[in-house]
């Protein structure tokens, strides 16, 4: 048996906690699909509301929500139907099909197997001699698979639909309206937070390959001769750790360490807006828990960028099971989306510049999948202490913000508690509240889950109104009145005050 890692630790605190399981369990389950309990439910939430924070909110760029089922037409003029492909290897006696660049990655230990191309994907299966990881069985050679999943539009099947692999086409179908709601002014972004669906072939790692999945996705329009992005002085001067086409070409073993001004002065990024949200994804992906020396940007080779790519970064977190992981791509599309889809369409997508030149705009997109980035949050933020295991989120990204005890439940103390819950959930607090055992046990439970904050009621908070806070990090301790706790924890949340400046400390004897 494989010694348990990280991953299976946290999946096993997953499904007893209620962050998140495999779907369809009552018939067995089905791979690539994942169903999120209260928990996790709010996390992810919770991690979403922060990458708006960060890409979407202070720039005033407009959010969309549009159909996950698309017409065919759709996909022939975006170029997915020709190019959203992956290489198959069906088993010939047992009949069940994989990746195939996955299943060499997993035998030689090679990253990126898919850059290689459909040739050498072919022959390193021969020269590696790979079998069927579940029968032993001889594999059929490679083919390509077409990784959308199909469906009929109307009753009696009058139109072939797909559901979408992520959500930027709306974006670009709906490029016309943003520009007019926009004022008619470049730049402007779209932006779009919602389900997609990709056939697998064979889904693996978990979260970090589903079949059905939430994608945030940013398109930011801009005028190629007038590339400034405003906001580029506020992360210019940001170090970051790149790997370029050439050095992924040559096989360069440590990255470049260097500033993005740096980076795009050099022509490595190709445009400021890149460089920005490059910027601001190494804020959030620290925001979430990841320190920035398990961060890194990997350019795409040629043969690995989408079709629609002129540049694309992936930003990459290192993770304690499975290494360098991609955990977002920013990739510059050209006007490539755009001019497709004005010739399919015969919608002009021009804009007239005052010199009266017309022009498509440029698009540089960020891309995330948010399942992926909630088990992020969740590996990067755990740690067992003391036999205890603990989710030290990020007060933002917390499920609930605080628990309220009482100390026991007779002499008064569970109905003042059950007051300072209510107070507390008038005040718009997301709160647990718990009775069961040990005020030792109950502090060991919502360690468990993530909650920052939990509030003991006890004797003096029957007599004094003195309530005791306890941090979830630190295990110190506060004490302050119950009229100055909802202040204290807004205080908190806004990250006006840290935790010892709520009260007063208690000092343990």
């Amino acid at each position: 048996m494989a010694p348990k890692t990280k991953y299976d630790t946290i999946s096993e605190i997953a499904k007893r906690r209620g962050f998140f399981w495999p779907s369809f369990e009552i018939y067995g389950g089905m791979s690539g699909f994942t169903t999120y309990g209260d928990l996790g439910t709010k996390l992810k939430r919770n991690v979403e509301n922060l990458w708006k924070e960060h890409f979407v909110r202070r720039q005033g760029f407009l959010e969309l929500e549009a159909p996950v089922i698309n017409p065919e037409r759709v996909f022939e003029a975006s170029g997915h139907l020709e190019n959203f492909k992956e290489y198959s290897a069906e088993c010939s006696q047992c009949g069940h099909s994989f990746r195939a660049d996955h299943l060499i990655e997993d035998k030689t230990g090679l990253e990126n197997v898919e850059a290689l191309g459909g040739e050498a994907i072919k022959r390193m299966m021969v020269e590696n001699k790979i079998k069927c990881p579940r029968c032993g069985g001889q594999l059929n050679e490679p083919e390509l698979f077409l990784t959308m999943f199909k469906t009929e539009i109307g009753a009696t099947g009058g139109e072939v639909g797909y559901l979408r692999p992520e959500t930027a086409q709306a974006m670009f179908l709906n490029y016309k309206r943003g520009y007019i709601h926009n004022r008619e002014k470049l730049p402007f972004a779209l932006v779009q937070s919602s389900k997609v669906a990709r056939n697998e072939i064979s889904p693996r790692r978990g979260m970090l390959r589903l079949r059905e999945f939430t994608i945030m996705e940013l398109e930011l329009f801009f005028d190629p001769e007038d590339p400034a992005c405003p906001w580029y002085d506020e992360v210019k001067d940001s170090v970051i750790r790149l790997y370029t086409e050439e050095m992924e070409a040559q096989e360069v073993k440590e990255p470049k360490v260097l500033t993005i001004k740096e980076a795009v002065d050099q022509g490595l990024i190709l445009t400021e807006w890149q460089g920005y949200f490059m910027g601001v994804s190494q804020k959030f992906i620290t925001a979430l828990g990841v320190p920035e020396e398990k961060q890194r940007f990997r350019a795409h080779l040629p043969d690995e960028r989408a079709h629609y790519s002129a540049q694309t970064y992936d930003h990459e977190a290192e993770l304690d099971t499975w290494g360098w992981t991609e955990v977002s791509g920013c990739a510059y599309r050209t006007n490539f989306d755009l001019s497709n889809h004005m010739q399919a369409s015969g919608q002009n997508m021009e804009v007239l510049r005052e010199d009266g030149t017309r022009f498509v705009p440029h698009v540089v997109e960020p891309s995330y999948g948010l399942d992926r980035l909630t088990y992020l949050a969740m590996e990067n933020n755990y740690e067992r202490n003391k036999k205890r295991n603990i989710f030290h989120f990020p007060r933002e990204l917390a499920p609930y913000q605080v628990a309220v005890f009482p100390l026991v439940t007779k002499d008064g103390i569970e109905e003042k508690a059950e007051e300072v819950r209510d107070l507390l959930l008038k005040k718009g607090f997301w709160v647990v509240y718990d009775t069961g055992g040990s005020i030792g046990r109950r502090y060991a439970r919502v360690d468990e889950i993530g909650v920052p904050l939990a509030v003991a009621v006890d004797y003096s908070t029957r007599d004094d109104d003195v309530l005791t806070i306890r941090d979830r990090d630190s295990w110190e301790q506060v004490s302050l009145k119950i009229k100055d706790l909802p202040d204290a924890l807004e205080s908190y949340y806004k990250r006006e005050k840290d935790f010892l400046n709520l009260g007063e400390k208690v000092v343990r004897t």
